[in-house]
C-alpha cells in the first residue's frame, strides 16, 4: 500500500481550505491508503495524472473537488511513498506544479523545492544591475565554499548576481529554504565553518552518507521539520485536526539562524511587527538553551497572565520532554517578582490595584491642596521617579523627566515630593504595595540576599515593550550577567502600557546582538495593511529608549480577502450582525477556539457572549485561561489580546468614545506630550486588536466610527 507524506506547503494550503473542500481531502487521502500504487493510477475517482511540460517529471495531481486538484510528487525509485505539496484550484495546480522542482540539498540531505521559473527570470534581470554594481555580496565565498555549503549551480548563479542584503531578502522567497539560510549566514557576516556548523551540520543526518541519497523515501526522512510521513492509519486524522496549532511553533528557516545560535555574549534582543514570529523564536531559543546543560533552568516570561498561559501551551507543543519542561518557569514577571518577596521575607505581598492607588493619589491632592490632578501624579511617580528608582528628595530632582510634557521647578519637585512621601506613607501605614513597588522589592532582596533558589541560567523575554524599569530590574537581578543571559522580543508599536524604558541605563546592553524581523507568517498582506494604516505618521520609540522604531519594509506574503469594516444604526444591531459573522467562518469549518471576538470594553462582550450561547455557539473568556482543548469562540479585551493569534478576530464596539477612551488620556493643556503619547498608545491598542488575525479580519461600531478607523 502506498504511504502518505505532507509537506509543509500542504499545510498552508489545507489550513485555510473551506470544509467542502477539506472533506475532499480527507475522502482522496483515504484512498491512499486504501489503494495499491496500481489502483491508484487506475482509480477514476482520485484520477492521478502527469502533468505536461513540468520542471520535476514525478509531479502529478489528484481530483479533490470538481474545481479543486491536488499537487502530488510520485516515486520513481521503486518506493511506494507519495507527497502531498498542495491543494489549489483546478487550473492554478497545473501552473503550480509545472514550474517547481523537487531536489535534495547535497549538504543537508534535506528535500526542497524551487520556482524554477522565477529564478530564471529574477536572476536574468539582476544580472543587468549586477555588471554595474561596484561590489556583489558574496563576491568573497569561492564556487567551492558555496557548493560546500549545499548551494546548487542555479541558486548559485542567482547568488552571484545579489549586490546586497535587502536584495537577498526579496528573493528569498523563491530559493529553496536550506539554501536560502546558508546564504542569510554568509551575509550576516559568518565564516563558512561557522555557517556548516550552525546550519548543515545541524540539519544534515548524523548517519548520512559520503555521497547524497537522491531518492525521495531518503529526502522525506532526512526532512522532518517541514514534512509529516503519515505512520498509521488513525495518524491521518490526528494530523488533520491539528494545522493551526502546529503552525504556531514552526520556525522559518530566516528566524532559525536567531534562536539557534550557539550563543550571544551578552542580551539578545529580536524586534519585529506583529506576526513576524517573535514568540515562535523565543520558544525556540527556550528549547535550545535547555541543551546547553542538562541542569540549566530557565525563566520564560512576559506582561499578562493570558500571553503566559499561551507560551506555556506552546511551549508544550515544542518540548516533548517533560524532564525539559520542569526545568521552565513560564510565569509574569509580576507573579515571579510576588514568589521571590514571598520565598525571602516569608510574608505574601499585599497587593494595590491600579484602581485603589488612583484613590489613594487622589485623598493627596485633596490633602494638599495640589495644582495637579491625581493622574498627572500617578504618570509622575511611575514614568520618573520608580523608573528612576528614586528614593529622596534630593535624588528625585536630580533625574531626568524625558518624556513628561510639563516642566517642573526644584520648588515644585519638592511640592511633588511631599505629596510621594504622604502617599508611601499611607501604602506602608495600610501595609500594602504597588504591583511596581513589588517588583522593586524583589530586584532588591534577589541582589543583596542569598537568592539562589529564586535566579535562573536564562531569562526570554516575550512581549518585551510594555515592561517597566522595576520589571527590567527584577529581570536583570534574576540571572548573573554574562554569556545568553537574557533573550528578549518586542514591537514598540504593539506597546500599549506606556512604559519608557533606557535598557542601557538599567545594565542590559544589547548593541550588536539586535535582530529585526520584517517579514509576516501570520496575516494577509490585506489584513497587514489595513492595520498599519492605524499608526500612519506616528513616531515610535524603540525598545532601548534611544531611538526610533520603524516598520519600513514591514509585509506579507501571504494574501486573502479585505478586512469586512462596518458601521451599524445601533449596539445590537451590531452583536447580531457579529453572530452571523460568526456562524458563517463557522460554517467554513473553522473551529470556535480558532475564532476570537474582541472589544474596549467588558460590557459589551457579556452582550456577545450572552447572544453566541443564545444561538448555540460555544463561547469561553480569554481572561479564564481556557486550555487548547476547551471549545468555544475566544472573547477577550483588546488589552488581552496582546501576544494572541487567531485565524479569524472581529473588533466591535470601535466607536470614537471606546477608541481613544478619554478617561486614559491625559488632557492636551495637562501635558502635550503625555497626550500624544497616550494618543500613540490607544491607536497601538487598535493596531494590536487587529494584527491578531491570520485569515479574516471584522471590524465594526454602532454610532460614530474611532478617528483612527480607515472606513
Amino acid at each position: 500500500m502506498p504511504q502518505l507524506a505532507l509537506a509543509k506547503s500542504f499545510w498552508e494550503s489545507y489550513d485555510v481550505l473551506e470544509k467542502p473542500i477539506k472533506a475532499g481531502v480527507r475522502k482522496a487521502m483515504e484512498k491512499f491508503r486504501q489503494l495499491s500504487v496500481a489502483e491508484l493510477h487506475a482509480d477514476k475517482g482520485l484520477h492521478l495524472e502527469s502533468v505536461n511540460n513540468a520542471r520535476d517529471s514525478r509531479m502529478r495531481t489528484i481530483r479533490i473537488t470538481d474545481f479543486w486538484r491536488g499537487v502530488v510528487l510520485a516515486p520513481d525509485d521503486g518506493t511506494d511513498i507519495f507527497l502531498l505539496l498542495n491543494v489549489v484550484p483546478h487550473d492554478d495546480a497545473y501552473t503550480w506544479a509545472a514550474k517547481r522542482l523537487y531536489t535534495v540539498n547535497s549538504a543537508t540531505r534535506a528535500l526542497e523545492v524551487r520556482d524554477v521559473v522565477a529564478i530564471e527570470e529574477i536572476t536574468h534581470s539582476m544580472a543587468k544591475t549586477a555588471a554595474q554594481a561596484p561590489a556583489l555580496l558574496f563576491a568573497r565565498h569561492s564556487d567551492t565554499v558555496l557548493r560546500d555549503l549545499g548551494i546548487d549551480d542555479q541558486v548559485r548563479r542567482a547568488a552571484r548576481t545579489i549586490v546586497d542584503r535587502a536584495q537577498l531578502d526579496a528573493i528569498g522567497a523563491l530559493l529553496p529554504e536550506d539554501q536560502y539560510e546558508v546564504l542569510q549566514y554568509l551575509a550576516e557576516g559568518f565564516t563558512p565553518d561557522e555557517v556548516y556548523r550552525d546550519v548543515v551540520a545541524e540539519r544534515r543526518p548524523v548517519d548520512a552518507t559520503a555521497e547524497p541519497n537522491d531518492s525521495l523515501a531518503a529526502a522525506i526522512t532526512n526532512t522532518r521539520t517541514r514534512i509529516v510521513l503519515v505512520a498509521r492509519p488513525d495518524e491521518l486524522a490526528e494530523i488533520l485536526e491539528k494545522p493551526f496549532a502546529a503552525w504556531r511553533v514552526f520556525l522559518h528557516p530566516s528566524q532559525r539562524r536567531i534562536a539557534y545560535r550557539r550563543s550571544y555574549r551578552g542580551p539578545a534582543q529580536v524586534t519585529g511587527g506583529p506576526g513576524t514570529g517573535k514568540t515562535v523564536v523565543a520558544l525556540h531559543r527556550v528549547k535550545h538553551l535547555l541543551s546547553h546543560a542538562a541542569d540549566s533552568r530557565v525563566l520564560l516570561t512576559t506582561y499578562t497572565n493570558a500571553l503566559a498561559a499561551a507560551l506555556r501551551e506552546n511551549l508544550a507543543l515544542l518540548l516533548s520532554d517533560e524532564r525539559q519542561l520542569a526545568r521552565v518557569e513560564v510565569t509574569t514577571v509580576n507573579a515571579y517578582a510576588s514568589r521571590v518577596v514571598r520565598g525571602v521575607t516569608g510574608r505574601p505581598p499585599a497587593l494595590l490595584g491600579d484602581a485603589d492607588e488612583r484613590q489613594v493619589w487622589r485623598r493627596v491632592c485633596r490633602r494638599l491642596t495640589l495644582p495637579w490632578t491625581e493622574q498627572f501624579l500617578a504618570h509622575e511617580y511611575r514614568h520618573v521617579i520608580l523608573a528612576h528608582a528614586a528614593q529622596s528628595r534630593e535624588e528625585y530632582r536630580e533625574v531626568s523627566r524625558r518624556g513628561r510634557g510639563s516642566a517642573l521647578s526644584s520648588r515644585q519637585r519638592d511640592r511633588l515630593w511631599s505629596a510621594v512621601e504622604m502617599f508611601l506613607t499611607e501604602l506602608k501605614r495600610a501595609g500594602t504595595l504597588t504591583h511596581l513597588q513589588m517588583c522593586e522589592r524583589a530586584a532588591q532582596l534577589l541582589r543583596d540576599a542569598d537568592a539562589g533558589a529564586y535566579g535562573f541560567d536564562h531569562v526570554v523575554v516575550d512581549e518585551a515593550q510594555d515592561l517597566h524599569p522595576a520589571q527590567w530590574r527584577v529581570l536583570r537581578a534574576a540571572v548573573p550577567p554574562g554569556p545568553d543571559d537574557l533573550f528578549i522580543t518586542g514591537d514598540p508599536h504593539q506597546r500599549i502600557y506606556d512604559s519608557r524604558v533606557s535598557l542601557n541605563a538599567l545594565g542590559i546592553s544589547v548593541t550588536g546582538r539586535s535582530s529585526r524581523l520584517r517579514l509576516n507568517y501570520r496575516s494577509t498582506e490585506e489584513i497587514l495593511s489595513w492595520s498599519t494604516e492605524v499608526l500612519v505618521g506616528s513616531r515610535v520609540e524603540d525598545l532601548t529608549g534611544e531611538g526610533e522604531d520603524s516598520l519600513t519594509g514591514y509585509r506579507s506574503l501571504l494574501h486573502g480577502k479585505k478586512p469586512h469594516i462596518q458601521g451599524y444604526a445601533s449596539p445590537s444591531a451590531e452583536v447580531a450582525a457579529l453572530v452571523e459573522r460568526v456562524r458563517g467562518w463557522l460554517d467554513q469549518g473553522i473551529q470556535p477556539s480558532e475564532i476570537a471576538v474582541c472589544a474596549r470594553f467588558n460590557t459589551m462582550l457579556s452582550s456577545v457572549y450572552d447572544q453566541l450561547l443564545g444561538v448555540g455557539i460555544p463561547a469561553v473568556r480569554v481572561r479564564d485561561q481556557p486550555g487548547g482543548d476547551i471549545d468555544g469562540v475566544r472573547l477577550a479585551t483588546m488589552h488581552a489580546m496582546k501576544g494572541l493569534e487567531f485565524r479569524c478576530v472581529a473588533v466591535i464596539g470601535a466607536t470614537e468614545r471606546a477608541v481613544p477612551f478619554a478617561k486614559e488620556v491625559t488632557p492636551l493643556e495637562v501635558d502635550a506630550q503625555q497626550h500624544h503619547s497616550d494618543m500613540l498608545r490607544e491607536r497601538c491598542l487598535l493596531f494590536v486588536a487587529s494584527t491578531r488575525a491570520r485569515e479574516a479580519l471584522h471590524v465594526s461600531w454602532s454610532g460614530s466610527p474611532s478617528p483612527f478607523l480607515k472606513t
